[in-house]
């Protein structure tokens, strides 16, 4: 008998159409194989797409898996905006905590349709013993060279299940000029430990933000990643290893911009969780909007 699909298309850390990230967000997978969630998320080729499944124990409200174009993913930031912004849209009990192949990470919503969503998840782990040939490979693919680097910045990678290199370079005229070769990056990708290219400045040519950055992750599939909620959240983790934040008080706050290379401009906001001086969570927040819904058959 054939199978109907419920599937929404959203656009995460943005409050406008057509701009931030979009992800896809299938309702009741539980019936779904592999296989036809690889399908899906093809078919609809966004970065990622959630799969929105029961739970399977009592200390979580919601199981999600996430699929790229070409693979299965851990954790997708901007994809559980997007599901938090269906289940709200449709009246449906908060499922506050959302559990992964990489754990459980706690989700608040707040009401109304331009109300902010925020993850909070553990810190990622942080790692400098970067091979140096492999990341002067890494830095000619995207077309950088040494001397544009922030010259007070360490190159970083983070993440456990999903990393990404983290590369800190001079201002937003950087940023601009980037010509990555993708097939270059997406073959440095298991040579180097990282899945993606995280290039962030702390001297943005957007206003009213504290961060600009650019995200490359052609190894799963995806060429230039529009907003990252889940790269922010390890950029966090990363500055206030740096001292490249206030660690004054409990919590320290930026707001990061990505996106406006691609036309899709988005906005995160991030909340670095203190005590006693040390990291102990970190909050990815943003609003999404529901772009359309439909329904698909499957045989």
């Amino acid at each position: 008998m054939p199978r109907e699909i419920r599937l929404f298309q959203v656009d995460a850390f943005t409050t406008r159409r057509f701009t931030g990230n979009p992800a896809g967000v299938v309702l009741d997978a539980d019936g779904l194989s592999d296989a036809e969630m690889q399908a899906l998320a093809r078919e609809l080729n966004n970065g990622d797409t959630a799969f929105v499944l029961r739970p399977d124990a009592t200390d979580h409200d919601v199981r999600v898996r996430f699929f790229t174009p070409r693979k299965e993913a851990g954790f997708v930031g901007h994809a559980t905006l997007a599901l938090h912004a269906v289940l709200r849209a449709l009246d449906l009990p908060p499922a506050t905590r959302q559990k992964q192949s990489t754990g459980i990470v706690q989700v608040a919503v707040e009401p109304g349709a331009s109300g902010s969503i925020a993850i909070t998840q553990p810190p990622a782990a942080l790692r400098a013993d970067i091979d140096a040939a492999l990341l002067d490979e890494a830095l000619q693919a995207l077309g950088l060279s040494r001397a544009d680097l922030a010259a007070d910045r360490t190159p970083m990678i983070a993440g456990a299940g999903s990393t990404r290199l983290l590369l800190p370079v001079r201002d937003g005229a950087v940023l601009a000029g980037l010509r990555p070769d993708l097939r270059k990056l997406a073959a440095l990708s298991p040579a180097i430990g990282a899945a993606g290219f995280f290039i962030f400045t702390q001297r943005p040519a957007i206003p009213g933000c504290d961060t600009e950055a650019r995200m490359f992750c052609p190894a799963l599939g995806i060429d230039e990643d529009p907003v990252s909620g889940n790269a922010h959240g390890m950029l966090g983790a990363y500055l206030l290893q740096q001292y490249a934040l206030p660690a004054t008080g409990e919590v320290v706050r930026f707001r990061g911009a990505q996106g406006h290379h691609m036309d899709r401009p988005g906005r995160i906001d991030i909340a670095l969780q203190l005590h006693d001086g040390t990291l102990r969570s970190v909050q990815i927040g943003g609003q999404a909007i529901v772009v359309f819904e439909t329904r698909i058959e499957l045989d």
